[in-house]
């Protein structure tokens, strides 16, 4: 666990990014953007792109299990394929951590050539962490 304060801790938890290199997909809610900047120093964010959404449900996508989405699975949920439900996601119109038996995070690699400056300062200062805008499909697209 981070040697945080309990408040930034308690919102990672509810975001369940419990780990290093641990994505989640949500929308751009104001409680959601609230809670992203309470825990900016920790973590890197931003909107990302069509791409990068399908990429992650596409290759990092589990169900509970570990199992990967099947064919059956998607059916049930309404969806023909990936791509069908990583378009879904991206326009909103399915909230990817509320699908049932699936796991709400995606497990990532650390980034190819290491992350953009110290993990430790702002996006901003040079670093990793807080908002990075559309700049986030990149350092997903390394990650998975």
């Amino acid at each position: 666990m981070i040697s945080a304060r309990k408040e930034a801790r308690d919102t990672l938890e509810l975001l369940h990014l419990n780990r290093n290199n641990y994505a989640v997909l949500i929308d751009s809610r104001p409680a959601f953007i609230g809670m992203l900047k309470a825990v900016q120093g920790y973590v890197s964010w931003g909107e990302a792109s069509k791409e990068a959404v399908n990429m992650l449900i596409k290759q990092r996508g589990r169900l509970l299990g570990n199992k990967k989405p099947t064919e059956e699975y998607l059916q049930k949920i309404g969806h023909k394929t990936l791509e069908d439900l990583a378009e879904a996601v991206f326009d909103c119109r399915v909230e990817y951590w509320r699908l049932p038996n699936i796991q709400p995070v995606f497990r990532l690699t650390p980034p190819t050539k290491g992350f953009r400056g110290n993990i430790k300062k702002a996006y901003r200062a040079g670093g990793a962490a807080g908002y990075q805008g559309e700049k986030i499909s990149e350092l997903i697209k390394r990650m998975v």
